[in-house]
């Protein structure tokens, strides 16, 4: 019964953060600085919830810097992106065998 409790919990917050916006904000926003800075905050958001994990995904910092470095530098050269995963996953592999 609780865990019924706890999704229609999580169901009212994500419908209420989705729900908002479209109430407060009715004409278009006019300023160019509002308007580039909440272009970037879900990109923003993103880089902070996925950034720490990445580090403590290998269990290893050494590891997972490796792999976020080989990631950063074939993204860097426009390789696609399963090119860029299955590099910087090899190269975390790999480093977490020698350390």
């Amino acid at each position: 019964m609780s865990i019924a409790i706890y999704i229609l919990v999580m169901a009212g917050v994500t419908y209420l953060i989705r729900m908002l916006p479209f109430t407060f904000f009715t004409q278009k926003i006019e300023s160019k600085f509002l308007r580039r800075f909440l272009f970037y905050v879900p990109y923003a958001v993103l880089s902070a919830m996925t950034f720490p994990a990445v580090f403590h995904a290998t269990g290893n910092t050494v590891s997972s810097a490796v792999g976020t470095a080989a990631a950063l530098i074939l993204a860097y050269l426009d390789l696609p992106l399963i090119a860029v995963a299955a590099a910087a996953s090899a190269s975390a592999f790999v480093t977490g065998l020698f350390i």
